[in-house]
């Protein structure tokens, strides 16, 4: 399957504007939000894979999770650790009542109240009025495009090569572990949140390119969640592609041939409209 072979959602209303700059000055923004979830089909007792995410309407939130996959091998499925995670971490923003909401203090009480064996990566995003917040705890996270560009990407938190900081029973790392940022957003910014699924498999160029294709059509970000988070399964299934893994992979001395990474693959846009 192809890109052009993905059958979009037409926005009719919700379409970002482009021209829409403005800077300096607080104003009443929201995120239209769709998302996208491929799990691994390599365990028919765990068809849900190890991905988790939430969207928050009231507040404007989103949250995204990938458990770790090792902890397989103790027969423990680290996807209810992270559908767990990701469950009370929208609780604990509904219960907030309303903005301003902290995203550390969010993960923090979430993370205190998830009983599941495992562990997970974690990212939360919020939207205050013109400014975006975020924790994020491993390598799960988000990008911003603007003007068909990335203009900020968050960080990425790893112990060394593919073994991300995490959050789970065995309490490896803790909320505290996790960076924050704020980040001023515009009317006509979008954002893709994502799993390692999605940025071990796909550059931030072709993400861009992704991204500026939907808006031209006018695609809903729920049918451009689909469509990258496609791209990204072809390319994870490709053993000749070049990929970010296996860019990281070379950096770190280790002899991956090729080719993307077969994973769980989460992804959720965001446009950023007036109020």
């Amino acid at each position: 399957m192809t890109a052009a072979q993905i059958s979009p959602e037409i926005n009719s209303g919700t379409r970002p504007h482009q021209d829409g700059r403005i800077s300096g000055t607080e104003i009443a923004l929201k995120m239209v939000t769709g998302s996208f979830c491929i799990p691994k089909r390599t365990n028919p007792l765990r068809p849900l894979g190890e991905d988790a995410h939430f969207i928050s309407t009231i507040p404007q939130a989103i949250g995204i999770a990938d458990g770790v996959g090792s902890w397989s091998t103790k027969g423990v499925d680290a996807g209810l650790y992270a559908r767990e995670l990701m469950a009370k971490s929208h609780l604990a923003i509904l219960s907030q009542g309303g903005p301003p909401t902290n995203p550390k203090h969010v993960l923090t009480k979430a993370f205190l109240n998830t009983k599941a064996k495992g562990s997970s990566t974690a990212c939360i995003v919020t939207l205050d009025h013109d400014c975006l917040h975020a924790v994020n705890v491993g390598d799960s996270g988000f990008m911003l495009i603007r003007g068909g560009e990335v203009v900020y990407r968050s960080p990425v938190q790893q112990h060394y090569f593919d073994c991300p900081f995490q959050l789970g029973s065995n309490y490896m790392d803790s909320p505290s572990s996790g960076d924050e940022m704020s980040v001023s957003v515009e009317p006509g910014d979008v954002i893709v949140a994502g799993t390692d699924g999605l940025f071990d498999n796909v550059f931030e160029n072709e993400i861009e390119k992704l991204v500026n294709a939907g808006l031209e059509e006018g695609y809903t970000p729920k049918s451009l969640a689909r469509i990258i988070a496609n791209v990204a399964l072809l390319k994870s299934l490709d053993p000749s592609c070049s990929s970010p893994f296996t860019t990281a992979a070379k950096k770190a001395g280790h002899g991956h041939k090729g080719g993307g990474k077969y994973d769980d693959i989460t992804v959720v846009v965001a446009y950023i409209v007036p109020s």
